[in-house]
């Protein structure tokens, strides 16, 4: 994944759905329910983390709580991802959660914070090798 900016929802579910089903094995996630989540956020911390210009930050405290990932980029961009692990079929639904837990928690006021002018959500919803993005934008 070579992108300097952030991505629609398509192309960042596209993305990661191709690099999850060539790198991890179903196996990865047959563990402990609370513990699914967690090895999704360290996979897409690992993704995250080569771009050397990007601020990442992981559990960044924000208001009502910890986002999962914050990033901020030199453009005054900032972008919140919020991951949730579907043990259902409806990981639909489990990418709406994340946005509304990011708008509900404030998790965007740390961003705002450090002067960044446009916001980006990202509800990522995972399930054994799929994931599924929704995305909310705006301008401050």
């Amino acid at each position: 994944m070579h992108f300097a900016k952030p991505l629609p929802g398509e192309m960042v579910e596209k993305y990661f759905n191709s690099y999850l089903s060539k790198t991890i094995s179903i196996r990865d996630t047959a563990v402990r329910k609370d513990r699914k989540e967690s090895f999704c956020h360290g996979v897409l911390l690992g993704i995250l983390s080569h771009k050397g210009d990007w601020d990442v930050i992981s559990n960044a405290e924000s208001q009502d709580g910890y986002g999962d990932i914050l990033v901020e980029l030199e453009e005054n961009i900032g972008i919140v991802i919020e991951l949730k692990y579907s043990e259902n079929e409806d990981i639909e639904d489990a990418c709406q959660k994340a946005l509304k837990q990011i708008e509900e928690r404030n998790y965007e006021a740390r961003l705002t914070e450090d002067g960044m002018e446009k916001i980006i959500w990202y509800g990522i919803a995972c399930r054994k090798k799929k994931c599924r993005v929704a995305v909310f934008s705006k301008d401050i």
